[in-house]
Formats: C-alpha cells, sequence, structure tokens
C-alpha cells in the first residue's frame, strides 16, 4: 500500500554488506524516470555506481583530502549501491526557448525557482520510495565536492550533481519515522492563511 511505504519511509545510514540484485536496482531507476517534470524537459541523468569498486571511487572523491565526511556512520559506506541525481539546467532553457514555450519577439523566460534541481528532487524521490517498496533502506545526502565526483567518473560539467542516494539492505528493522523534532518545529501546514492550523474553513 502506497499509504505504508509513506509512513515506513525514513533516511538509514547503516547498510550490510550485501549486494542489491540487478533487476532492483533497474527498477529504482526506471521509477525515477517517471517523475514530472516542466515541460517534459526531463533535464536529469542518474550516474548508477555498484559494487566496491564503483562506490569506493566515489567515496574517495567525495570525502576529500581529510577523509572525515561521514565518519561517524561507518556502516554507510556498505551501502551497494549509489545513485548520483544529476540535473541539467541548458534542457530547461533550451525547451523553453522554442516557439511553443516562447513566442517570438518575447523576452528569454525568468525561472522563479531553478526546476532542474526541483525536478531531480522529485526523481530522487521516487528511487528512495521505491527503494522502501522492496525492502531496501535508502539515504540521500549531499554531494559536497562537485568538481571532484564529475572528474572521477567523467560527468559533463553541464550537469550538477543535486543529491546522492545510497541504497542497499538495513542493517536492523525500520520502522515508522519519527515526529517527534517536527513538532518542535512551528507548524508547516496552513489552511487558508499563514497562521491558520485548523482544517475548517469558518
Amino acid at each position: 500500500m502506497f499509504q505504508e511505504v509513506v509512513r515506513r519511509r525514513k533516511m538509514v545510514r547503516s547498510f550490510a554488506d550485501r549486494p542489491v540484485p540487478d533487476d532492483l536496482v533497474q527498477l529504482l531507476v526506471d521509477n525515477a524516470l517517471r517523475a514530472p517534470s516542466a515541460g517534459f524537459s526531463q533535464g536529469w541523468a542518474f550516474l548508477v555506481l555498484r559494487g566496491r569498486e564503483e562506490t569506493e571511487r566515489y567515496w574517495s572523491a567525495h570525502r576529500g583530502p581529510d577523509g572525515t565526511a561521514y565518519a561517524q556512520f561507518p556502516l554507510l559506506f556498505n551501502a551497494p549501491v549509489l545513485i548520483v541525481c544529476l540535473s541539467h539546467k541548458d534542457a530547461y532553457l533550451e525547451r523553453y526557448g522554442r516557439p511553443d514555450k516562447r513566442p517570438p519577439g518575447q523576452p528569454e523566460r525568468v525561472w522563479p525557482v531553478p526546476y532542474w534541481d526541483v525536478d531531480t528532487g522529485m526523481a530522487a524521490l521516487l528511487v528512495l520510495l521505491t527503494a522502501v517498496d522492496n525492502g531496501l533502506g535508502a539515504l540521500l545526502f549531499e554531494v559536497q565536492r562537485q568538481d571532484a565526483v564529475r572528474e572521477a567518473f567523467g560527468v559533463p560539467a553541464a550537469y550538477t550533481a543535486v543529491c546522492t542516494i545510497a541504497v542497499g539492505y538495513p542493517t536492523e528493522h525500520v520502522g515508522p519515522a519519527g515526529s517527534d523534532r517536527a513538532r518542535t518545529r512551528e507548524r508547516p501546514l496552513h489552511y487558508g492563511k499563514w497562521g491558520n492550523w485548523g482544517h475548517s474553513q469558518g
């Protein structure tokens, strides 16, 4: 059930040293490609790294010379699959420069937010949900050293790594995501106007 997948989704930082079947890896990225995108631009790409040799090359580039990044989570490095989610801004500029999106004489579109990154983030969420639905754990994290990752894997400069997702089998049972910390923050839901936290319209 979809609601159960949403309820159980949480970030996992401890993985077993166990490979993920190729068909499940393919399902993760196939579902990512079904994410919505502005103008159906699909300005994204996914670098899929499998096995110790490829993932270690990523971690070497990501951690940098001091090697301290994520050192507090040693079992994170057991993750047998890493999926680097990349956005491609130029694909959106090209798509929205076409006549059906920008009639002759109109100025170039001004983007209020970088939808190439937004859309790549939605694709990444589908990876996270697909992982949970198939008994896997996953962690989405930032790419701190963009140039080092590009160089290590030959990624063109036009692509930006929005995030990387580590995927594998969690070392322990993964229950529902906790909500205690969320309750200590300002309430995120507003109905009708900012500050109205009730459901009624009256």
